[in-house]
């Protein structure tokens, strides 16, 4: 199977640059339960070429991702772990000042590695209770000691446990209050992102500032609690990838690619695997763009925290 070579964005403060598409391991609802499968999705995707790989805790897939690890070496598929970039994040229950040191560590022991590329704050909340469970209880939520727990992180990156800490679903004003007192600003802000959420006045402060945006959920995220059908039924979409004979998904992701940003995308289907990564030796035209651009925003409301 012909290895695709991605395309990388540098980050700031860093010596990793992202690959812009990376291979994401959520499954909803959450936990996978099944880790084999995971472990064989992940092994099918650094054939065809993907070398960033998102986990976090609460997806309870890194030891999955770890063990795939282990075996593509094993197998000569990559000379060692410095070929991939990982990604995981610290989960709300471990979103205070003096539990995110043992939480990477327990990342890190989960995956069977020495350090992560990148580390994000999964949330912008805390947990009262030690729960991983997803949709949460309401009541169990804290606002978090954002000083605190990002002088943690910067602790982490400091003691080499990480290249690159960040944030995931924090809005304008939550990056704003960050880096009032951080150290290290954020590499990365990972946030839903897609044709029919766009998040435009998320990616125009994060360029001001010099944050690189991933996009999760790039096709919609149908079947989770916040997602919906509405990528994968947009007529737009659809004429667009009949006119350029391509999958409406690939039309998506080649959008996304298009504005600049990095971004995740999970499939355990093996074609549609190799599928979401044959979008770098084409383009989108100015008028199809255009068109995309103006799709209806849909407005959203986070279910589940």
């Amino acid at each position: 199977m012909e290895s695709i070579r991605i395309p990388e964005l540098p980050l700031p403060a860093s010596p990793s640059s992202i690959p812009v598409l990376g291979f994401g391991t959520a499954v909803y609802p959450l936990p996978t339960s099944d880790q084999i499968i995971a472990k064989e999705a992940i092994l099918s995707a650094i054939k065809v070429g993907y070398r960033h790989f998102d986990t976090a805790a609460a997806y309870q897939t890194e030891q999955a991702l770890g063990e795939a690890i282990g075996e593509a070496i094993s197998l000569g598929l990559i000379k060692s772990r410095d070929e991939l970039f990982v990604t995981s994040k610290l989960w709300c229950c471990d979103a205070h000042p003096h539990r995110v040191l043992p939480a990477i560590q327990n990342t890190l022991k989960n995956l069977g590695l020495e350090y992560l590329n990148l580390y994000l704050i999964h949330w912008p909340v805390s947990f009262k209770t030690a729960s991983y469970d997803f949709p949460v209880n309401k009541d169990h939520l804290l606002p978090m000691d954002f000083k605190g727990v990002w002088e943690a992180m910067e602790e982490c990156q400091k003691l080499g446990l990480t290249q690159s800490i960040g944030v995931s679903n924090f809005s304008c004003q939550k990056i704003e209050t960050l880096l009032a007192t951080a150290k290290i600003p954020p590499a990365i802000n990972q946030v839903e992102m897609n044709p029919v959420w766009q998040q435009k006045k998320v990616r125009e402060l994060c360029k001001r500032k010099g944050i690189v945006v991933t996009a999760y959920s790039p096709l919609g995220g149908k079947g989770t609690p916040w997602g919906s059908n509405a990528v994968m039924e947009c007529e737009v979409l659809k004429q667009i990838a009949d006119a350029k004979g391509k999958s409406l998904a690939q039309v998506c992701l080649r959008w996304v690619y298009e504005q600049g940003v990095s971004f995740v995308v999970k499939s355990f289907n093996k074609e549609r695997i190799k599928e979401n990564v044959e979008i770098f030796d084409w383009e989108l035209s100015p008028e199809e763009v255009e068109k995309i651009d103006q799709i209806p925003q849909k407005i959203k409301r986070v279910s589940g925290i």
